[in-house]
């Protein structure tokens, strides 16, 4: 809720003055949704530029979608449950227009937002993408390899690591059917935690495996209810999802007969060669380990750095991936999947081109924000923008070549700033200290005559003397 606090206006009349006291309210931002301030603007760039040097170093090229899109989308590629999570936007102008009086009825509510609301907010960037590729088909070139760094919307109960605005970062190839794409999708993921220093488990598995699983207890048509259930294994644990399947219309016999898969150890070859035993006599099975055993068998050459493991229960609740699935989890901290993606073949058959298949990744910016303070991961440097400082005494010919060494210094690529107040030096120091500046420089009127600076280095709490001809080469040689 948001705080009220008491302001008191004077308005003086005469001889007197009168104080009216007026409620006022501080002002809010929606649940779910954050401000960022500069120092978390910067870690988050900081994010956001590491991901796109990766990106970029494996040939993806970026484009932008709008923030919104016609709900007709976005609806239906989610499933029921993200259907529900999905912000409707109120048509503008009158839009109880075209209301009749049986739309109004508490028991179809998903009528009346179709009513009402033409346009969404985007889930994700994956579905916008796939309505890309297919309105702009004679302008790209297959296969097509994009990346996008853009907001996401989801109206879910906001909790630690979960909000209702938030960044994703996407990578994805359409136009290419090889499983030379996931190979390097994951090399991507391995380099990118690299590079942030997460320790990360790379978890991998296949829709197909789990389509055998569902065919072989005869449950092909409850196919989402079943990966919805699995999925959510490290949640709710074994029990709770022999529970989930039992409500979702599973047997008994059906359930007996997942639980060894549900529960299944050992290494990546021990777990495969245990599906091989259960599920390769299925088409889809077969097919599944196939793909999995290819993709597991590329990167154990590839040297990375990150673990891989293939995790049978591994289901991701979205239901337009067909092919291998990934979802990584950092290591050193338990804050749920900061990366997933996958293949999926029918996505563009939606909006009228068949036949395209694609497979992405999307890394979750804000909880690998939340993994790298847990951490304390983040660079010192991060964050710390003004790199050299110039105090203002405001004599007029001091503050005149402070101006002309600060335009120097930028253009060395030194990130350079005159204070804009002759207020008292004490003032100026702690505006400094407060901002993390490397170094301060100092031109008084002893300095103006001297053709020096006097340079504090407040990292190391040190103080020289240097000519002003020298001050860049200085600044830059200690940075």
């Amino acid at each position: 809720m948001p705080s009220e606090k008491t302001t008191a206006v004077r308005f003086p009349m005469k001889r007197r003055e009168y104080s009216i006291y007026i409620m006022t309210t501080k002002p809010s931002i929606p649940k779910g949704t954050r401000d960022f301030l500069p120092e978390e603007t910067a870690r988050r760039n900081y994010i956001f530029d590491t991901i796109r040097e990766v990106y970029e170093l494996y040939g993806f090229r970026s484009i932008e979608t709008p923030a919104m899109e016609n709900l007709s989308t976005l609806m239906g590629k989610y499933g029921e449950e993200g259907d529900k999570l999905l912000f409707k936007i109120l048509n503008s102008g009158n839009f109880l227009s075209d209301l009749q009086p049986g739309d109004i009825n508490p028991s179809h509510l998903g009528h009346l937002a179709s009513v009402l609301c033409e346009k969404g907010l985007r889930y994700d960037l994956t579905v916008p993408f796939a309505r890309f590729v297919v309105q702009h088909r004679e302008e790209i070139k297959l296969p097509f390899r994009r990346y996008q760094i853009q907001p996401v919307w989801r109206a879910d109960r906001p909790q630690k690591g979960r909000y209702r605005e938030f960044y994703q970062c996407d990578a994805d190839v359409v136009g290419s059917d090889s499983l030379l794409n996931e190979v390097e999708l994951v090399e991507i993921i391995d380099e990118v935690f690299s590079r942030l220093n997460i320790n990360v488990d790379i978890n991998i598995n296949n829709r197909k495996l789990l389509t055998a699983m569902a065919e072989r207890i005869g449950a092909a048509d409850k196919i989402t209810e079943v990966t919805v259930a699995i999925d959510k294994l490290d949640k709710i644990g074994p029990e709770g999802v022999e529970e989930e399947l039992r409500a979702a219309g599973i047997d008994e016999e059906g359930i007996a007969a997942l639980r060894p898969v549900i529960g299944l150890q050992g290494s990546n070859d021990e777990k495969l060669a245990a599906m091989r035993s259960a599920f390769g006599d299925i088409p889809a099975g077969a097919k599944g380990l196939e793909e999995t055993e290819f993709v597991l068998g590329a990167l154990s050459s590839l040297g990375l750095r990150s673990r891989v493991t293939y995790n049978p229960a591994l289901a991701r609740g979205l239901n337009y991936y067909t092919g291998c699935i990934f979802e990584v989890k950092a290591l050193d901290t338990q804050i749920g999947s900061i990366t997933g993606g996958g293949r999926y073949d029918n996505l563009t058959g939606i909006f009228g081109m068949p036949g395209l298949s694609g497979v992405g990744i999307s890394f979750g910016a804000d909880r690998i924000y939340d993994v790298l303070t847990t951490l304390d991961l983040f660079p010192p440097e991060t964050g710390r923008t003004t790199q050299l400082f110039f105090v203002n005494f405001g004599d007029e010919a001091a503050t005149t070549r402070c101006l002309k060494l600060a335009s120097a210094a930028r253009k060395a690529g030194i990130r350079t700033e005159v204070f804009p107040d002759a207020v008292k030096m004490k003032k100026q120091m702690a505006y400094a200290s407060a901002l993390g500046v490397r170094y301060v420089a100092i031109i008084g009127g002893d300095e103006l005559s001297a053709g020096t600076v006097t340079l504090k280095d407040m990292d190391r709490r040190e103080q020289q003397t240097v000519g002003q001809a020298d001050l860049v080469e200085t600044v830059r040689a200690g940075l």
